[in-house]
C-alpha cells in the first residue's frame, strides 16, 4: 500500500482520495490473483498521457506461472497496451490475449477502477485459459471484480488471506445456491458424500449431514472449524452485499487434517522432552543434595574438599542442562552460560 500511494503521489495525476482509494483495494490484490488463477497487474494513468504506470503486480499461489521480473514502478506506454487504454476509455471489462513468452500466447482480461464516473486505474489479469480448463470461470472472474468493488469499503485482511492450491473454491448466487465449486472442492465434499455440488443448496441438510462438531471463532465470525467425516477443514466465508442485499457468497475451503495432526503430534513429543528435561534436572539436584549429606557427615579435610566439588561441578552441569532445554534455536550464547556458572561458584 505504501509503494501505491508513493508512486501515484509521484508520478500520477490522481488526487488523495482517489490514491487512497487505490491503496485500500490492494488488501485484495493477492486473493484477488490467487481465485482469477493468473498474474494480477493495476495500471493508473501517468503524468505523460502517452504512458500507463504499473503499480501493483500479484502472482498467484494457486497455479504455476513462469517467473517474469516485476513491472511495479514501470511506463508502459498506452499504444503497447491497446486493451488497457480501451478499458481506460470505454470504463467496460475487456478480453483479448498476449504474447507471454515467445511463440506462447495467454489471456487477458481487464476491469476498470472506478471513481465515481471516472476511471482511475485499470486491472488486469493473465489467465492462461488452456492449461486451466476450470468449467465456470467466468464465475471466478465476477467473484474477483465483486471482491474488487467490496474492497472500497474497510476490510479485515485476515479475511482476504491468500487461497493455496490445495484449497476449495465455492461461489454462490444471491439465493445461496451453489453455481461454481471446483476440483479440490469437489474432492473435499465427495469424501463426505456429497456427489455434485453445482446447482446444490450451501445449508442443504445434505450438506451438512456428515458434520459431527463446528467451531466458530470469536475474533474470526467468518471462519469455521468443522469436523467430518474424519476430516477437519477450515470454512472461510465471504459474503458480498450491495445496497444492504447478498450478491454472493464466496467460501474457501481448506483440509487441516493432516496439519492438525502433526500439530498434536509436535505438543505430545514437546510435552515428553519437557518432562525429561525436568526430570534430569530433579535427578541432577538429588544427586547433588546426596553428596552435600556425604560430605557433612565426612571425618577428613580432603574427603569434605572432594565432596564440595564434585557438588559444584554437577550443580555446573544442571545450571548448562537447564540453559540448553530452554532453547528454542542452534544457536548457543556461550558467554551467557558461563556467567550462570561463575554465580553459582561464587555463590
Amino acid at each position: 500500500m505504501d509503494d501505491i500511494t508513493r508512486l501515484c503521489r509521484a508520478q500520477t495525476r490522481l488526487t488523495m482520495l482517489q490514491i487512497s482509494l487505490l491503496a485500500r483495494m490492494a488488501i485484495v490484490f493477492p486473493f484477488l490473483a490467487d481465485l482469477a488463477h493468473g498474474e494480477l497487474k493495476v495500471y493508473v494513468k501517468a503524468k505523460d498521457p502517452e504512458y500507463f504506470l504499473v503499480i501493483a503486480q500479484q502472482r498467484p499461489h494457486t497455479v504455476y506461472l513462469p517467473g517474469k521480473e516485476s513491472a511495479v514502478g514501470k511506463l508502459v506506454r498506452c499504444i503497447e497496451e491497446p486493451l488497457i487504454k480501451e478499458t481506460f476509455q470505454t470504463g467496460k471489462p475487456a478480453r483479448g490475449k498476449r504474447e507471454w513468452n515467445y511463440g506462447s500466447m495467454i489471456d487477458m482480461f481487464t476491469f476498470g477502477i472506478h471513481d465515481g464516473d471516472k476511471v482511475i486505474g485499470v486491472l488486469n489479469f493473465e489467465v492462461d485459459l488452456d492449461k486451466l480448463s476450470i468449467e465456470g470461470y467466468s464465475h471466478l472472474l465476477d467473484a474477483a471484480v465483486a471482491v474488487l468493488y467490496h474492497a472500497r469499503h474497510i476490510l479485515n485482511p485476515e479475511q482476504f488471506r491468500p487461497i493455496t492450491a490445495s484449497d476449495g473454491i465455492i461461489i454462490t448466487d444471491a439465493h445461496s445456491r451453489i453455481v461454481f465449486a471446483d476440483a479440490a472442492a469437489q474432492r473435499i465434499y465427495r469424501v463426505l458424500g456429497v456427489g455434485s455440488l453445482r446447482g446444490g443448496h450451501l445449508f442443504d441438510r445434505q450438506m451438512t449431514q456428515h458434520v459431527m462438531r463446528e467451531t466458530v471463532e470469536t475474533e474470526r465470525p467468518w471462519q469455521k472449524e468443522i469436523t467430518a467425516g474424519g476430516l477437519i477443514l477450515i470454512r472461510r466465508e465471504i459474503v458480498i452485499r450491495e445496497g444492504g442485499n447478498l450478491c454472493m457468497r464466496i467460501v474457501i475451503i481448506s483440509d487441516v487434517t493432516e496439519t492438525r495432526a502433526k500439530d498434536k503430534e509436535i505438543r505430545i513429543k514437546s510435552a515428553v522432552i519437557q518432562e525429561i528435561h525436568h526430570r534430569v534436572k530433579n535427578n541432577l539436584q538429588a544427586i547433588a543434595s546426596l553428596l552435600r549429606i556425604q560430605a557433612r557427615r565426612a571425618k577428613t579435610a580432603e574427603v569434605k574438599a572432594a565432596l564440595k566439588e564434585s557438588v559444584n561441578r554437577i550443580l555446573s552441569i544442571s545450571v548448562v542442562h537447564e540453559y540448553l532445554s530452554q532453547q528454542g534455536s542452534e544457536d548457543i550464547d556461550v558467554q551467557e552460560v558461563m556467567g550462570h556458572i561463575f554465580d553459582l561458584a561464587a555463590r
